[in-house]
């Protein structure tokens, strides 16, 4: 610190900053130092919700957490993309219900006790999360409480435990507090007798019309219809709500697909030729698919337009032979050939029933049991043996429905083409089993199908001639906009226009692309991008036309549509005016019809009640509402025209009853209550996933 402070004095505050800093770095972990600043800048936040931000770091620390829970739960690990993607929104949820939805539930003065608590786990009032849980059933398959006591037990001191125990707990916490909004919220709801009255007389209230129109055309565009900035401005701030946007990026950008060449695809017949032999004759056909073919073997029966799917020649191949090898055929860039292994008569669906062993003694106990089978009652034994107690179909306890190719447990293959009646063991993931078809349907010919497929791959100089392309696109552009528009044009190619978000992750039919989502957003309008690899197969060069901050779009952008929307409304009240003027002093509809250059229509049954859906559009419904009989009404300003309208009569009816009303309201209600959590969390949960994920 003396030396520091020597420093300082002779040169000044500056020079001892940085020499500090350089002694932070010495005895500070940098990455620690990056993660700080990472957690102070909200670039970094995942969202924000209720106030609480929720950092990247946070967010995955969660996601790991209930990843694991997820897996222990229902023993299926989240490793595709399609699994992480649903844990990360699993998480999202539990932390708005956490910190927006229970929050704004309390604050109306809603509470679960701990007793209660205790109540939904082992009391009379369970909850339905406890109540339907596999964890807490016994070998009858009846809820146990004292499983749930075991299982709280159990999991005190265990980590992986708590992390399941605490993830049922909130979910069951949270299931209560949302049960009682809800019933708070729709127990509030009062239809009073009035207005019960009057639903009932608009559902039972029937007219009879008979109506002119004159059709409604906007364009050519009338110049006499004038719009002021000022009535622009006017409609924006009345409708200002519908003009919010994300934040967006204006882009352009040119991709360059790697294909493979002729040069290739000539190289990889070559060689697809040399195999087809040993393809043709080998007596390991397993493992030389494995070896050589991106189709691996599949122990299945086929019928006449099942392969059609894979390709058509090899489909017609196996349709019209019983046995043999097929040429090689070419699709595109693909190869292929096929060889019919076998053939027979098979079912398309097979009735299954099974009894399942677990445990250590699993296969002696099957084996024992196999013989008894057909003397006993294979229910009682299932009932009595089996560690499988959920499944019962059509009532009877052991029994797994009907079974196909497409929807079979795995393991159970065999059974599909078994012998109908005699019992097998089979062994699966799940266990040992005594498996038996009881039932098929008509057999049909099928044949088992070897397919030799190879899809030729672009070389490394294919891949290099193209790289070249986009190379010289990107070092023309030099990182520039209008150095990349230039190039474009300069070398003949084709940019793509388009506006994105931060979620946008496919561009045309080009998905996996959020890389160059994210690079947009790192930079500024005016920047033009190097070269962006996608899949290792698409390179992308990218330009940046202009940007767009979350928010409000501003006046100027939205101009346009609201022009043309004041317009439609302008000229169809200047067409409601002229035909005003035209059959002043009319007095019939036949002779509004005739000046007019139109017909006299009728409509039956037009209502005006909530619960009945509008015959035509809402002004000509709102217009019959309220027209006395025999009266000539309008002229009527619509969208697709201007009305001229007579009630003929209005039929009084009974069979909307007080229910119907009181039924119809309820329905209104539900779709409020379904609008709740939206509505709760539309204000005060910022969403930036799509920034990362």
């Amino acid at each position: 610190m003396a030396a520091l402070e020597t420093i300082r004095t002779k040169f000044g505050i500056g020079a001892s900053l940085i020499i500090a800093f350089g002694l932070l770095l010495f005895l500070v972990n940098p990455s620690d130092i990056i993660q700080t600043i990472q957690s102070a800048s909200t670039k970094y936040d995942v969202g924000k919700i209720n106030g609480k931000r929720i950092t990247y770091t946070d967010f995955e620390q969660e996601v790991k957490q209930n990843a694991q829970v997820r897996e222990m739960l229902s023993g299926q690990s989240a490793s595709s993309e399609q699994a992480q993607k649903q844990v990360r929104e699993m998480t999202w949820q539990e932390l708005v219900e956490r910190y927006q939805v229970i929050p704004t539930i309390q604050n109306a003065g809603i509470r679960v006790g701990q007793q209660e608590e205790i109540d939904m786990f082992v009391g009379e009032n369970l909850s339905p999360i406890v109540a339907s849980s596999g964890m807490f059933m016994d070998e009858n398959g009846e809820f146990s409480p004292a499983r749930v006591r075991d299982f709280m037990e159990q999991t005190s001191e265990d980590y992986n435990g708590l992390l399941v125990r605490n993830y049922i707990q909130n979910a069951v916490r949270t299931n209560r507090y949302t049960e009682k909004y809800n019933a708070l919220f729709l127990g509030s709801s009062y239809m009073n007798s009035l207005e019960v009255k009057n639903a009932v007389a608009e559902g039972n209230t029937a007219a009879t019309v008979s109506f002119v129109m004159e059709p409604n055309t906007y364009f050519p565009k009338d110049s006499s219809i004038v719009i002021s900035d000022s009535e622009v401005k006017a409609f924006y701030k009345a409708h200002k709500e519908n003009y919010k946007r994300k934040a967006a990026r204006d882009i352009e950008y040119a991709v360059f697909e790697v294909t493979p060449s002729a040069t290739d695809i000539a190289a990889q017949n070559e060689e697809f030729v040399k195999l087809y032999d040993e393809f043709a004759s080998t007596e390991s056909m397993r493992a030389f698919l494995q070896r050589n073919s991106d189709r691996q073997w599949e122990d299945r029966w086929y019928k006449d337009g099942d392969l059609r799917s894979v390709n058509r020649d090899v489909d017609a191949f196996v349709s019209a032979n019983k046995s043999g090898v097929s040429p090689v055929y070419q699709s595109g860039s693909s190869f292929y050939a096929a060889r019919i292994m076998e053939t027979g008569n098979v079912p398309d669906s097979v009735y299954v029933r099974h009894i399942m062993f677990q445990g250590a003694d699993a296969r002696h106990l099957a084996d024992s049991l196999l013989p008894l089978v057909n003397k006993a009652n294979f229910s009682t034994m299932a009932t009595l043996y089996s560690a499988d107690k959920g499944n019962a179909y059509d009532g009877e306890q052991g029994n797994l429905g009907w079974m196909t190719q497409n929807a079979v447990i795995p393991g159970f293959e065999p059974v599909l083409n078994a012998a109908i009646g005699k019992p097998m063991i089979l062994s699966t993931q799940y266990g040992v089993h005594i498996v038996e078809a009881v039932k098929a349907t008509k057999p049909v010919a099928k044949k088992k199908v070897a397919i030799f497929e190879k899809a030729t791959l672009p070389s490394k100089e294919t891949y290099a001639a193209v790289y070249n392309k986009a190379n010289i696109l990107a070092v023309r552009a030099a990182g520039k906009y209008d150095n990349y528009k230039a190039a474009c044009d300069s070398t003949g190619t084709y940019s793509r226009s388009m506006s994105i978000n931060e979620g946008t992750d496919t561009y045309g039919s080009i998905g996996h692309a959020k890389e160059i989502t994210r690079w947009a957003f790192d930079n500024k309008p005016g920047k033009a991008s190097g070269i962006i690899t996608v899949d290792n197969n698409y390179f992308f060069v990218v330009g940046i036309k202009d940007a767009h901050k979350e928010g409000y779009t501003p006046v100027e952008e939205v101009a346009e549509p609201i022009r043309n929307e004041i317009y439609r409304e302008k000229c169809s009240a200047k067409r409601a005016e002229e035909v005003g003027a035209k059959i002043a002093g009319l007095t019939s509809l036949d002779a509004i019809a005739e000046v007019l250059g139109a017909t006299v229509s009728t409509l039956s049954d037009v209502t005006f009640s909530t619960n009945s859906a509008p015959t035509t559009e809402p002004a000509f419904v709102g217009a019959v509402a309220a027209a006395k009989e025999g009266e000539i009404t309008g002229p009527v300003a619509g969208v697709m025209g201007t009305y001229v309208l007579q009630v003929n009569g209005r039929d009084e009816a009974s069979f909307f009853t007080e229910e119907d009303a009181k039924a119809a309201q309820s329905r209104i209600e539900s779709y409020h209550s379904q609008m709740l959590m939206p509505l709760m969390t539309e204000k005060g949960v910022e969403d930036n996933r799509a920034r990362f994920y």
